[in-house]
C-alpha cells in the first residue's frame, strides 16, 4: 500500500477522518480508505491527488499531497 495514489474523496485535514480512494494493483480496482495527513498541514479537499506513506490494516492510510 505504502507508495500508492489516489485521490481525496472526503476532506482530510487535521482533526478529520477523511475519505481516499487508493489504486489498488493487486486487486485490480480502485478502494475506499479512511485517510489522516501523514504530515499535520492544510485540508486537502476533495479532488486533490495523494500518495500514501502509511498503511494501518485493515483500511486506514496516511496520506500526503501529490505536488505538481
Amino acid at each position: 500500500m505504502v507508495g500508492s495514489t489516489g485521490r481525496v474523496s472526503g476532506a482530510v485535514g487535521a482533526g478529520l477522518v477523511g475519505e481516499v480512494m487508493v489504486h489498488v494493483p493487486e486487486r485490480q480496482g480502485t478502494e475506499a480508505f479512511l485517510a489522516y495527513l501523514a504530515v499535520p498541514g492544510d485540508r486537502l479537499p476533495v479532488g486533490t491527488p495523494v500518495v500514501v506513506v502509511e498503511y494501518q490494516p485493515p483500511r486506514t492510510v496516511y496520506v500526503a499531497p501529490i505536488l505538481p
